[in-house]
């Protein structure tokens, strides 16, 4: 009985079994099992948030810290971020005004001078992208070889000026009229427009025509070769120079062979140094290039190996930067490219050598002899020019002033030393027209100054000319 109840129980679960089979297969299949937790090595890390996000700040900060550079900076703020040797080249000089143009507001020049004032006097001329400054060691070696030495630093460049107040016309337009509107209504009064509706009977602002207004804006100094020679011929006058001798540097050639050719009286010698009619040292067009230009001043090494490559071998890092500094302060940049443009680089020196005037100027060249082959080459072509020119090799770069002063400065006493003395201007004689006049409007103004030669100019001496060619 037994075996068939335990039978009989199988039998019975058999159809619910196939029943829930069934059933089976009709059902969604059972969830997956959670996935077991991970290691926290792949959990969001933290740092590298905060890794972008300090890079993102810094680009940011040096982004903006090079723009604010660029901005150019009120005068006091760029005398006094200068470095020390640069004001110190500063405070031994003086500023004079010279014009160049007549009918335009004056400008500043740069002079610095050293030396007995007796002496024979060299009057140093830099080339682009140059200024007094390079000339500072020579200054020195000259005045205590006992000559009077005066450098200049040409419009555009190291600390005359390098930009100039012009006034612009600005036509009208919604925004003019608008402004023209405003400023009526400043001047006149609120009230002043219903007055004149009621007295009218019309609106008087739109009687109101397009003006053209004038404002004044600073711009780049614009010059060419034969203004930047009548601007020494004011700085020779002012400072009471002449005679003179003559050391141009680079393209200093240019202005300053038109100066000699046009006051050869005035001029006792010329020596040139590694200068050709063709190029400067120094490329402009890294200057102009926009990027290329933000890179070469904005960055100390960029600069420096461009001079390395192109001036002098052998230039420190810092004097290098204060070239920098110089160039790129003022709105100097935009003034040097401008002036680079509007220089003649097919000058013929061999005619200008040819010249009547010229004729009884001796004149010496000074080379460099291992700057390389090409430039070796155009000394050549210098000497077959000038064949009247004592021609001597140094062993600096095209910048001498910075590498071979020493022989630069020997070379240049010999020369000179070599030459009868010049005759000066005694004190018996009369002043130049120019400045007979100055004085005489002076008199007719009762100023109590008296003027006893070239040297006794008092304020003139200071400021220079102010007005006028000074030819």
């Amino acid at each position: 009985m037994a075996v068939i109840t335990e039978i009989h129980s199988d039998n019975e679960e058999k159809p619910g079994r196939s029943g829930s089979s069934e059933e089976g297969k009709h059902s969604p299949p059972p969830p997956p099992p959670p996935p077991p937790p991970r290691d926290g090595s792949s959990s969001p890390n933290p740092f590298v948030f905060w890794f972008y996000f300090t890079l993102c700040v810094s680009l940011v900060t040096v982004i903006i810290a090079a723009l604010y550079s660029l901005l150019p900076q009120d005068e006091k703020s760029w005398f006094l971020s200068l470095p020390d040797d640069l004001r110190l080249h500063y405070s031994n000089g003086r500023n004079i005004k010279v014009q160049i143009n007549p009918g335009r507001s004056p400008i500043e020049v740069f002079a610095i001078e050293t030396g007995p004032r007796d002496a024979e006097t060299l009057v140093l001329i830099h080339g682009l992208g140059s200024s007094s400054y390079s000339f500072r060691h020579l200054l020195r070696t000259l005045g205590s070889n006992g000559f009077r030495a005066v450098a200049i630093d040409l419009p555009g460049s190291g600390f005359s000026d390098k930009s100039v107040l012009e006034e612009s016309e600005a036509s009208g337009g919604v925004l003019r009229r608008f402004f023209d509107v405003y400023y009526e209504i400043k001047e006149k009064g609120l009230f002043w427009g219903f007055d004149q509706l009621v007295e009218s009977g019309q609106i008087p602002y739109d009687e109101l025509k397009m003006k053209v207004s004038t404002r004044k804006v600073l711009k780049p100094l614009e010059c060419d070769v034969t203004q930047l020679s009548r601007i020494i011929q004011q700085v020779v006058d002012s400072m009471g120079l002449a005679p003179v001798h003559l050391i141009l540097h680079d393209t200093g050639l240019g202005p300053g062979a038109i100066w000699a050719s046009e006051n050869s009286g005035s001029v006792r010698s010329v020596t040139i140094v590694d200068s050709a009619p063709s190029s400067g040292a120094l490329p402009l067009w890294t200057l102009d290039v926009p990027v290329i230009r933000e890179l070469v001043l904005g960055v100390p090494l960029v600069y420096h190996e461009l001079m390395r490559r192109c001036c002098s071998r052998s230039i420190p890092k810092p004097v290098s930067d204060a070239h920098r500094v110089l160039l790129k302060g003022k709105d100097g940049r935009r003034a040097m490219v401008g002036i680079g443009k509007g220089f003649n680089y097919s000058f013929d020196l061999g005619e200008w050598g040819r010249l009547e005037k010229m004729s009884d100027v001796p004149i010496q060249v000074i080379w460099s002899g291992d700057w390389s082959e090409g430039w070796t080459d155009e000394g050549g072509r210098v000497a077959t020019a000038l064949p009247q020119a004592k021609f001597v090799v140094h062993s600096g770069g095209r910048w001498p002033q910075e590498d071979a002063v020493d022989e630069l400065a020997e070379n240049i006493s010999k020369f000179v030393s070599s030459l009868p003395k010049s005759v000066r201007l005694s004190e018996e004689e009369p002043l130049p027209d120019h400045f007979q006049n100055m004085v005489n409007e002076g008199h007719d103004h009762h100023h109590h100054h008296h003027h006893h030669g070239i040297g006794g100019y008092g304020n003139m001496d200071t400021y220079g000319l102010g007005h006028g060619w000074g030819m």
